[in-house]
């Protein structure tokens, strides 16, 4: 069967290195999505100047120009919905997102660190290299998993692995940590767009093949397309 590519919008406030790699692997015919939106926190994101310059469509709302998180999130909500997609990818996202009902089991982040470790808020870029450096840990990753009210603490669905060297810096480490990001991301993103992942409690299953149905946080169904 074949599927229309997956409506992917992208959530960020920085550089917008996520977002590159997305928009590579599509490019490539790798990735089965098509970005309808970018939206950045940041007004000077350079990930907006990424978005512009493969003609997507960039869009700020700039969280200090909201009196509080609730107003932010309800325009973001209202933006999301006026390009009707049907993942959100959060790429270097600093804000928690309370999305409406409606995307519950349909936003993904990703974070620097195998989850729960060095996570949370505050825990973001050098930061999370520093503290796992710090803490010795002999192996550290990446975590993609979906999102939820609460930072970086949603089912996870994919994790990558990469061992921590006796000489490394939290400049070395997190510039093998971003391989397997690159890597991991995209997996994840033509897994849902493919229908195969299903969520139990906090367990994410893979099928080789779609179900008719897969449960999303929350218990909803998601027909296959």
């Amino acid at each position: 069967m074949n599927r229309p590519p997956l409506r992917l919008a992208v959530l960020l406030s920085g550089g917008g290195t996520t977002l590159q790699n997305l928009i590579d692997h599509i490019e490539a015919g790798k990735l089965s999505a098509s970005i309808v939106v970018v939206i950045s926190s940041h007004p000077n994101a350079y990930g907006l100047v990424r978005a512009k310059r493969h003609g997507l469509e960039a869009i700020c709302i700039p969280w200090k120009a909201y009196r509080d998180a609730q107003a932010f999130d309800d325009e973001l909500n209202r933006t999301l919905d006026r390009y009707a997609p049907e993942l959100i990818a959060m790429a270097g996202f600093l804000r928690v997102f309370r999305y409406a009902p409606h995307y519950r089991g349909r936003v993904i982040n990703i974070h620097p660190s195998l989850i729960p470790a060095f996570c949370g808020k505050g825990f973001y870029g050098m930061r999370v290299h520093q503290a796992a450096l710090a803490y010795g840990v002999k192996v550290s990753g990446c975590t993609v998993h979906f999102a939820d009210e609460e930072y970086d603490h949603g089912p996870i669905i994919l994790q990558r692995v990469v061992t921590v060297l006796d000489h490394d810096t939290p400049e070395s480490l997190a510039a093998r940590v971003a391989i397997e990001e690159r890597k991991a991301y995209p997996e994840v993103i033509q897994l849902f767009a493919e229908g195969r992942l299903q969520v139990q409690g906090r367990w994410v299953n893979t099928f080789e093949a779609a179900p008719s149905a897969i449960t999303l946080p929350g218990g909803e169904q998601r027909k296959e397309r």
